[in-house]
């Protein structure tokens, strides 16, 4: 069989709320293909029965996506195409599809995205807070521990931050950010597209406040929106000679934690600051 013969995937967003948001083009291509992978297929059927489609589905989530490419391989071989959705939004954005897309990409068949409805995109759009560069980091771990330590490798970081969250865990995650990161200007988007859609700006601490106040704003899917630290003070030179002193003792075998000590101690600043940036220069070793 031909390469002409191959079926596409098509990597389809959704909407995150709205159903006017889904593009005519998603709504064409969702009645064309033979079979959609859906994240939850008791979420994407009621998307179609709102466009009059009945199409096969097949789930295609995180603990059955590696399991699922031979399968789907084979019907894109076949000449099949396929619409691969989540359950809102864009796939692959803090969504399955990873693994799939990559290792399709890896036997080169065309895989061609329809762009539309995406979270971090809508919630940055309006939140006021600079996009020329932004550090998107979607969902920050579970347990407070491992949060916090992401927050302050963060914390020097000067893009606009951006996670995801959940209801459950949105009072505890502003509580951190508000032990890390202080009185950070924060702006978080809550139901977007939908009808109680929200956008609350101020301190990590005021917004815990109000949520306390009134725990309906404590409800639905959350987009945190953090500014960047402000720019540090001193010239690019003096910033090089700082990196190369953290260089110079992660070379020679000293922790983040230690080496952001001695930094402090030698050139002023929170220890904060310094472990965040020792941690980042770690990384990119």
């Amino acid at each position: 069989m031909s390469d002409i013969d191959l079926g596409t995937l098509y990597v389809v967003a959704t909407p995150i709320g709205n159903l006017e948001d889904l593009s005519p083009r998603a709504a064409r291509l969702l009645g064309e293909v033979s079979l959609i992978a859906a994240e939850d297929t008791r979420h994407t059927v009621r998307l179609l029965r709102h466009l009059g489609l009945t199409v096969p589905m097949l789930s295609l989530h995180e603990h059955n996506e590696a399991a699922r490419v031979d399968q789907l391989d084979e019907r894109l071989v076949r000449g099949e195409s396929i619409a691969l959705v989540s359950d809102a939004g864009t796939p692959l954005i803090s969504d399955p599809g990873f693994v799939l897309v990559r290792e399709l990409r890896a036997r080169g068949r065309c895989i061609v995205p329809v762009p539309g409805p995406c979270a971090l995109v809508a919630a940055l759009s309006a939140a006021g807070l600079p996009t020329d560069r932004f550090l998107f980091q979607g969902f920050l771990p579970a347990k407070a521990g491992a949060r916090r330590q992401r927050l302050e490798r963060l914390a020097s970081n000067q893009e606009t931050l951006v996670f995801y969250e959940s209801p459950h865990r949105i009072r505890d995650t502003l509580a951190d950010i508000a032990a890390v990161l202080g009185e950070r200007h924060l702006v978080l988007a809550r139901e977007l597209t939908k009808s109680f859609e929200t956008f609350l700006d101020g301190s990590a601490a005021a917004l815990l406040t109000r949520m306390e106040d009134d725990p309906d704003q404590s409800r639905g899917e959350f987009v945190i929106m953090l500014a960047g630290a402000e720019a540090r003070h001193g010239s690019d030179a003096a910033s090089l000679e700082a990196d190369a002193v953290l260089e110079a003792l992660l070379a020679e075998g000293v922790g983040v934690k230690q080496a952001a000590a001695v930094a402090a101690r030698l050139l002023g600043g929170a220890k904060k600051a310094w472990y965040g940036r020792a941690q980042s220069l770690k990384e990119a070793r």
